[in-house]
């Protein structure tokens, strides 16, 4: 059944998702920031990695299914805030559907919609939708009747365009959505479909203080600061227009910070390589107090991939918004690149690591699509072990081996060679016309 693809859980479905999103509404949201709208509960992790990835406000829609009397998990049909509603005639079908049981589910499903927009939304009303493109996320969508309901009460908002977006979606109901959406986007319509959460290795139910905590939560990582502009370092030329080759976001190890002289040295051969750059910490001062959060990688990995979603933002308010990503990671923080890429796919082009622990990312190695440079001090055996072990698993990597260096790069001229290698990598992967070409899917010329 699942010979395509099977989300882990709800964030990592929005984080593909969302990839798709941000080509689409790049290329018709006509400079207006679209509105990302969730729908309760599990749209809702789904909706926050889009809204995050797309630098748009999130808000949660609350559009309550209608279940047959006899059948409440079969829905029928849906109702919204403004107690519109609507019974889908081919769901009904056959069924005998006494009126007055349907008038009864109809009036307590309203009930639930008013105390869901009190509950998640503070009673509050939905912003002004005139003129404004509107994804309506969830986490999956079977008979499509919700999603109906909901594009057709944001059309009477004054929504001027809507996208349907969703991980998975029935094949047999995608017609009815494209009747009602100006776009359906969903990455699997299975033609065999029985239930949403088959296409999720973690389907567990969202309580409403959690929904409510997710839509509260910044987007980006209490106690950290990653607007990052102030931190991003452009090559010479930028200033006139010209495109950075690249841009590199810097991922420290345990007991390192950005004010590391070893990564700032590398930074600085790759920017006068016409890079650009961004050296920063995936740990606040207290969280790197504490030794479990330093090797706790899927953490690190998660603050990365928020810092990524800033770092292109930084770039795009600069007038760089097609510049490709690379890591350059350290110590555990190369297995945090590992891992952060494995989720991102083909968001990023190319890693290097220098001293890298990329066992640390265990089995998510096989899933790293981005080519990988492993850079490895000869007298770092240890290391080696570790790198050659990782070098096997990785779907394209090679390993190089700066002779004479041990774990820390000390020794004279080793940093300056490290340099010169993560230059070829980079050059090779994000910055040559050939690799450019690849990424625009045209041949160079």
């Amino acid at each position: 059944m699942f010979d395509t693809m099977r989300f882990r859980n709800r964030a990592e479905a929005g984080r593909i998702l969302a990839e798709r999103l941000s080509v689409e509404v790049a290329a018709s949201d006509m400079g207006r920031r679209p509105l990302v709208l969730a729908l309760p509960r599990g749209g809702v992790p789904v909706a926050r990695e889009v809204a995050l990835r797309l630098n748009a406000p999130l808000e949660v829609l609350v559009v309550r299914k209608i279940g047959a009397p006899e059948n409440p998990e079969f829905g029928i049909g849906a109702i919204t805030e403004s107690g519109y509603f609507w019974i889908n005639p081919e769901a009904v079908g056959d069924l005998r559907v006494d009126a007055d049981e349907m008038e009864k589910s109809i009036t307590a499903e309203f009930m639930d919609v008013s105390r869901e927009v009190d509950r998640f939304r503070g009673g509050r009303s939905l912003p002004d939708l005139r003129g404004r493109t509107a994804i309506v996320v969830d986490d999956g969508i079977a008979t499509g009747v919700t999603a109906v309901v909901a594009a057709r009460y944001l059309r009477s908002q004054g929504a001027s365009r809507i996208i349907v977006a969703a991980p998975v979606c029935a094949k047999d109901t995608l017609p009815l959505l494209k009747k009602e959406a100006d776009q359906v986007i969903c990455l699997e319509t299975p033609e065999m479909f029985s239930a949403v959460g088959l296409w999720y290795e973690d389907f567990s139910q969202l309580t409403d203080d959690e929904v409510v905590r997710l839509l509260n939560t910044p987007a980006e990582p209490a106690g950290m600061d990653l607007s990052l502009s102030r931190d991003l370092a452009l090559p010479r030329g930028s200033f006139e227009g010209k495109e950075p080759r690249g841009l590199v976001l810097f991922a420290h190890g345990s007991g390192s910070s950005r004010f590391s002289l070893r990564n700032r040295h590398v930074a600085q051969q790759l920017h006068e390589a016409g890079f650009a750059t961004i050296l920063f910490d995936l740990l606040t001062e207290e969280e790197s107090a504490n030794r479990e959060r330093v090797f706790d990688i899927p953490f690190l990995a998660e603050r990365l991939i928020q810092a990524t979603g800033s770092a292109m933002r930084a770039l795009s308010e600069r007038g760089f918004p097609e510049v490709p990503i690379g890591y350059f990671g350290a110590s555990t923080g190369a297995a945090a690149a590992l891992w952060a890429a494995a989720d991102l796919g083909t968001q990023i082009h190319a890693i290097v690591s220098r001293g890298g622990r990329p066992d640390l990312a265990g089995s998510r190695l096989t899933e790293v699509r981005a080519p990988t440079l492993l850079i490895v001090g000869s007298r770092d055996h240890p290391v080696i072990e570790m790198n050659t072990r990782a070098l096997h698993r990785l779907p394209d990597a090679e390993m190089v081996l700066i002779e004479g260096a041990t774990h820390l790069f000390e020794e004279e001229g080793a940093l300056e060679e490290v340099g010169k290698q993560a230059i070829r990598w980079f050059e090779a992967h994000l910055g040559s016309p050939l690799a450019r070409a690849r990424r625009s899917g045209h041949k160079a010329a």
